[in-house]
């Protein structure tokens, strides 16, 4: 896995060079949500889309 510094690097790396701090911290944002998400679903599990369904369904 890579360092926060490496990841945060690769993104500065794919973002247009007009890009505004508020993109930057959005992105960073985003990119923190979807690791927690990934550390959740490994200690946690995850559902597929069944029962992801079946749970909104009610």
């Amino acid at each position: 896995m890579a360092s926060d510094k490496e990841e945060t690097a690769a993104l500065l790396a794919r973002l247009p060079e007009d890009s505004s701090y508020e993109d930057i911290q959005y992105h960073l944002y985003v990119l923190e949500k979807i690791r927690r998400g990934e550390e959740r679903a490994a200690t946690e599990g995850s559902l597929d889309s069944t029962q992801a369904r079946e749970r909104l369904d009610g």
